[in-house]
């Protein structure tokens, strides 16, 4: 079992920026992918940003590459957002995936997610 800690969300005007962190329970380094993705009212949920751990490529989705920057710092997952859009609005979700040869990328199928945290951004 793996728990994952979102904290970082926040109100910001259009423009705007904001810094999400993950604590996974488990060492990043154990895990074959980690990632973030968002889901906002009435949508399907969207991939952000993955990190494939053992080679640390990391991937983007198109809506925020050039915007969005995933890192890595000691045992905690960042996603740095800047320029951000009232379209970037959702609760976005830490995950992970342990299974050795799973796909990596933002729109994986994480089997691990944690609680989430509420991104707004006003025009």
């Amino acid at each position: 079992q793996v728990r994952l800690l979102e904290s970082g969300g926040g109100s910001v005007q259009n423009g705007g920026s904001l810094r999400l962190s993950c604590a996974p329970s488990v060492s990043i380094f154990s895990t074959n992918c980690m990632g973030w993705f968002r889901r906002a009212p009435g949508k399907e949920r969207e991939g952000v940003a993955s990190l494939y751990a053992r080679s640390g490529d990391i991937r983007y989705s198109d809506s925020v590459k050039g915007r969005f920057t995933l890192l890595r710092e000691e045992n905690r997952l960042y996603l740095q957002m800047t320029n951000l859009k009232p379209e970037d609005s959702a609760m976005y979700y830490c995950a992970a995936d342990l299974r050795t040869g799973s796909r990596c990328a933002p729109d994986a199928a994480y089997p691990y997610f944690g609680q989430g945290t509420q991104v707004t951004v006003s025009s």
